[in-house]
């Protein structure tokens, strides 16, 4: 039995943390009954000015699964390094507060991991099997484009480097830090898988059902942009010859 955090980035999120934390908490009870001593869930909080870290520390009072990890700065990227540095879990992952990707891949990709030898897991909305609901053709097409540049510009093989699920044995984060997954923002997910392929991880690529929420979508498509591609850029210098 392999123990794991669920670690959940959020920034702002007092209208539905409480709501989606408890549907979370729920599914992991109901499927893994060892929960005390198997699994976390950690909320990792990235600079939020309204009242989610009270929210937060409420439901870790309540539930001894959940935890509160505050990070002062804002950043994706940076709370999950703030989380996964701090955990001692044998697997760490993250989902997004909205839960877009079914639960039941989170079993899928539990197995994964602790029997099927994999180090490292990662959804894609852009395979085949995959099923996307609710996603509007702007961003569909903004993410098949992004990928294609990712795949062409840095040699690597996954299809979708910004799915909010991913997964994977603790053991390995710090070389994945260390070999150039440093990004504070958004791109750390695609720098992960980067990484990963260029050390030679057993990776899982696991296609979703997928529920896009555009309505609480805090992504804005053209600033990220110039970001990644500027991330990308120093990802490549880092890439082994």
């Amino acid at each position: 039995m392999l123990t794991f955090d669920v670690t959940i980035p959020v920034l702002n999120e007092e209208a539905t943390l409480e709501r989606q934390v408890r549907i979370l908490h729920r599914f992991l009870c109901e499927h893994f009954p060892e929960r005390f001593r198997q699994w976390r869930i950690v909320i990792a909080d990235n600079g939020s000015t309204d009242a989610t870290p009270q929210i937060a520390l409420r439901l870790a009072a309540e539930l001894p699964e959940v935890h509160l990890v505050r990070v002062s700065e804002r950043g994706v990227g940076l709370a999950l390094k703030t989380s996964w540095t701090q955990s001692e879990a044998d697997i760490v992952g993250y989902m997004d507060l909205d839960l877009a990707t079914d639960l039941s891949h989170f079993i899928q990709a539990y197995n994964a991991l602790a029997t099927e030898g994999y180090d490292l897991v990662y959804g894609t909305r852009l395979h085949p099997k995959a099923r996307v609901v609710g996603r509007t053709l702007k961003r569909e097409i903004t993410s098949r484009v992004f990928n294609v540049i990712v795949r062409h510009y840095l040699g690597t093989r996954f299809s979708d480097g910004m799915c909010g699920f991913k997964w994977l044995k603790r053991v390995h984060v710090p070389a994945l830090l260390a070999g150039g997954a440093v990004s504070n923002g958004w791109f750390f997910s695609t720098e992960l898988l980067a990484v990963a392929e260029w050390r030679g991880l057993r990776i899982c690529e696991l296609p979703v059902h997928w529920t896009d929420d555009t309505s609480s979508s805090k992504v804005r498509i053209v600033r990220l942009a110039r970001q990644y591609l500027k991330a990308m850029a120093l990802l490549k210098k880092r890439k082994p010859r």
